[in-house]
């Protein structure tokens, strides 16, 4: 167990590595060559300063070491000794600076698939190692360096230039959000949800928002992050078992999270222009703040889910909106607007359409719609769940 001491140095490396690795890819390029210069310079920290104490500047250490440790690397390079003295100048004078949102832009280049764009973001801004980036991703370390090596290759191969782009907003928060997504609900593997990845992505959120405090849709992400990670706690039965949203026990939930998501979302909204994570927290936000299920203001929840329409096609959208109108006018109106989504691949498509149909008493279909459902997820507590709602229904005990 990590001592408080341990633990304050910890987060404090981390909090810097990207500020130093920003200041570093700006001053001198080679991405690739900072970050395991900026590796070497955390190692390094975090073996003297326990002993040593921090310095004052413990930004400005970080960055004259990995200086240093880059002007080594570059030297062994034969192929760039002509340009040697480009590279050897001292540290940055800026080293103040914050870098860290252009650093993420950076990792977000559109030009990588967005898996490799959040591994980077993992790896280059979150401070994870490769392996702890694998285990997210649930593959081999080995293939992991691969990927963020090809990564990195690729964004240094398109010319990128180290200032932040004018387009940052969407590719930046929307690795955010897939990345938040996945440590919510794990699309594999033997656990429900991976705390320690949507913890990451909620870190990651903050940095932005606090860099860029006047961006209503940064402050979105983030009341929508903290809204939704507010559950956490309600999300499983004691032995794993997913709980639905209707069943969660509400005295679980995260009372000062949802206070800081709904200050959030209230203070965004009116600054406008509206976007769809502003919405999406404005939903979880009604969702929070409902003493049950039954008194949630579906109505209101229908209204926004129509307004999120309007700014996107996202079909995942449009199946939570047929949930919404069923919890508001019943499941055949619910079920009429499934007849339409081209979900039939996607696990979320017939676990919803099995559970409207279970409401509108259509058991026989309700059972066969889990069981599809069930063979298309790769999350193993979630194919329990949806086994065990079958063979419920199958047995006569609907609704148990």
């Amino acid at each position: 167990m990590r001592s408080g001491s341990d633990a304050r140095l910890e987060d404090l490396l981390r909090e810097l590595a990207p500020q130093v690795l920003g200041a570093l890819v700006r001053r001198y390029g080679h991405f690739d060559h900072a970050e395991d210069a900026v590796q070497e310079a955390l190692i390094a920290a975090a073996a003297q300063w326990p002993a040593a104490g921090v310095p004052d500047s413990p930004r400005g250490w970080l960055i004259t070491v990995a200086a240093r440790r880059l002007t080594d690397l570059l030297r062994s390079e034969s192929a760039r000794l002509r340009r040697e003295a480009e590279w050897v100048p001292p540290p940055p004078a800026d080293a103040h600076q914050d870098d860290s949102l252009i650093l993420l832009a950076m990792c977000c280049h559109p030009s990588l698939p967005a898996p490799d764009q959040i591994a980077l973001t993992l790896r280059a801004v979150g401070g994870l190692s490769t392996a702890e980036v694998a285990r997210a991703f649930l593959v081999p370390e080995a293939t992991m360096a691969r990927r963020i090596g090809r990564a990195k290759q690729r964004i240094k191969n398109s010319g990128v230039p180290f200032a932040l782009p004018v387009a940052y907003s969407a590719a930046v928060l929307h690795v955010l959000y897939l990345m938040f997504n996945e440590g919510y609900a794990a699309t594999a593997g033997p656990d429900l949800h991976r705390p320690d990845l949507a913890a990451e992505a909620i870190r990651l959120a903050r940095l932005v928002h606090r860099l860029l405090p006047n961006d209503s849709e940064v402050a979105g992400l983030l009341a929508l992050m903290l809204l939704t990670d507010a559950r956490r706690a309600a999300r499983t039965a004691p032995d794993g078992t997913p709980v639905p949203m209707d069943a969660q026990d509400r005295t679980l939930w995260d009372a000062e999270l949802i206070a800081e998501g709904v200050a959030l979302v209230t203070a965004a909204l009116p600054r406008g222009p509206v976007g769809p994570y502003q919405l999406q927290a404005a939903i979880a936000a009604l969702h929070d703040e409902a003493p049950s299920a039954a008194e949630t203001d579906w109505p209101q929840i229908v209204a926004l889910y129509e307004l999120l329409l309007t700014l996107t096609d996202n079909p995942m959208v449009a199946l939570n909106r047929a949930v919404a109108v069923t919890m508001a006018s019943g499941p055949a109106a619910g079920l009429a607007l499934l007849s339409s989504l081209p979900l039939h691949t996607d696990h979320r498509f017939h676990a919803v359409r099995g559970h409207l149909l279970e409401m509108s008493g259509a058991i026989e279909e309700a059972g066969a719609a889990y069981t599809t459902a069930a063979g298309l997820t790769g999350s193993v507590p979630l194919q329990r769940y949806l086994h065990g709602r079958a063979a419920r229904l199958q047995s006569g005990r609907p609704g148990t």
